[in-house]
Order: C-alpha cells, then structure tokens, then sequence
C-alpha cells in the first residue's frame, strides 16, 4: 500500500514539473501566456473614436507577448458578437482578418498600411480586405481582438471569410489569445 502511494506521489510530482517546465520561459522561469494588447484601449474598456467609423476609421496599434517559438505563423481576426442589436444579437460581423502573419511579430502600428511580408488579408463583412473600425447600428458593443498560434503557414487561401479561415486553423493552433474593446455611438 505504502509502494502504491509513493509511486502516485511521483507521478504527481513528475506532472507539476513538467507543466512548470512546459509553462516557463529558459530566461527567467515566468509563464508564457500569449496576450495580445494594445496601448490605445484597456481590456473591455472603450475603444477611442478615431478607431470607429466616426472617427478616421483606422486600425488600433496591437502588441503581441509570450508568443509560442514553435509557431510557423498568427492569425488575427476582429469581429463584433453584438450585430446588430446586443440586447438581440442576430450575427457576428467581422471587422478584420489577417492570415499567414510572421511568427516572431510583436504587434501592428496603428494605421497599419503596409502589412508585414507574406502576411495575407480575408474578406471582411464589408466585402473589403482591411480594416473596419466599429459601428454599431444601435447600443454598446464588444469587439473582440483574437489571436491565434499556428503550427503551419496556411497555403492555398484566398481573400476567405472568417469561416473559411476558421476552417484552416482547425487542429493547428498553438495558443490563442483576446482583447476585448467596447464601442457605443457617439452620434
């Protein structure tokens, strides 16, 4: 009996050390956790206007940490749960999608004009390839800043939706990660 437990508390200990190993960085044994931030809105507070359509309408500076080094590319999609109305939400429009971004990207600048090479864009909601700052026809939305991990480059796609996009990534990420922003109209 004394064997058998002994033998359970080696296991236990070998499990905690390999997830403390795993979860850790070799500089300095913090954990790596992937977040994706951004130094113009905190987490689900709101997005300032000059990212809306009521303002200039551009993209919001990103930052990207604890990114996994065995990734092979991000992805990122911006989409809205809330459409049209969220006290009854009918559809989530997509705002952005980014595809095949560099493994080692720290973030994107606000008004990101010139994507990072190799990186591809899907068709938002508004049938565009860039991005489409909030608009909320009516009430408080949320929108959501999603990051992905991927084992691999996705070939072979062009301009996808976010459910052909969604498609791609299935069994290949990583790690992922969200900023969520708030926006209510103004006007």
């Amino acid at each position: 009996m004394k064997a058998k437990k002994l033998v359970i508390m080696i296991g236990i200990i070998i499990i905690e050390l390999t997830t403390m190993i795993v979860a850790t960085d070799s500089g300095g044994g913090e954990p790596i956790d992937m977040r994706i931030t951004s130094p113009a809105f905190a987490e689900r507070e709101a997005i300032p206007e000059k990212y809306t359509c009521e303002g200039r309408d551009i993209s919001p500076p990103l930052i990207f940490t604890g990114i996994p080094e065995a990734n092979k590319s991000l992805v990122l999609i911006v989409d809205d749960p809330d459409a049209p109305d969220p006290n009854a939400p009918k559809m989530t429009w997509v705002h952005w999608l980014l595809f095949n971004l560099p493994p080692q990207l720290k973030g994107l600048d606000e008004n990101i004009r010139k994507l990072p090479e190799d990186t591809e864009a899907g068709r938002n909601d508004w049938k565009r390839r860039d991005y489409g700052g909030p608009c909320p026809p009516i009430g408080r939305h949320r929108y959501f800043f999603k990051l992905y991990a991927l084992d691999i480059r996705l070939n072979g796609l062009i301009a996808p939706d976010k459910t052909a996009l969604l498609q791609a990534i299935q069994g290949h990420v990583l790690e992922q990660a969200e900023l969520i922003g708030t926006y209510l109209k103004q006007r």
